[in-house]
């Protein structure tokens, strides 16, 4: 039997087990493949959850500042080609206000027979460059590979709220509608 700990899918229900645990209360996002598991779950209804649609990127950065600037726990949830666009936002927001975030990342267009492998062998420039651009802009990041890594979630919180800035999980996988 297969454990379900070393999979590269993550159950949605475990996600939200763990953003609960860190005390989210408010998810930002611009919808994204990788995470429709989480998606659809949250829209369904999760008590203690908020889900915020938003229209672009940028705009759900400056919404999570805010609620982060009110006293609210958000997360952002988008795809990797999402943070891309709104590199400059995070600038201005996470590294030049120091306003703390974390941003979960979906690696769309990531292959399947990339899974388990790093991410810079990725044959896809949008996967490919994502870890090196946050390097780039000294961005910490974690990798979201396997329900094993929920924990990552937690360092996450605790790094932006000690360094003042952003932290991005990346989700390796589409997660699973469990």
């Amino acid at each position: 039997m297969t454990d379900p700990s070393s999979s590269p899918s993550v159950p949605a229900s475990a996600c939200v087990a763990a953003l609960r645990q860190c005390g989210v209360g408010h998810v930002v996002t611009v919808p994204d493949w990788v995470q429709l598991a989480l998606h659809a779950r949250l829209e369904a209804g999760e008590e203690g959850f908020e889900l915020l649609n938003t229209c672009n990127e940028n705009q759900a950065v400056t919404v999570a500042a805010g609620l982060t600037l009110g006293g609210k726990r958000p997360v952002l949830v988008m795809q990797n080609q999402g943070l891309y666009n709104c590199v400059n936002t995070l600038r201005a927001i996470c590294l030049d206000s120091r306003i703390p975030l974390v941003l979960m990342v979906g690696q769309f267009g990531r292959e399947f027979d990339n899974f388990g492998q790093p991410a810079t062998g990725s044959r896809r420039n949008m996967v490919r460059l994502i870890e090196p651009l946050l390097d780039t802009l000294g961005i910490p990041f974690h990798r979201l590979d396997s329900e094993a890594d929920l924990p990552c979630l937690e360092k996450a919180y605790a790094q932006a709220t000690e360094t003042g800035g952003a932290v991005v999980v990346l989700v390796s996988a589409p997660l699973a509608w469990r």
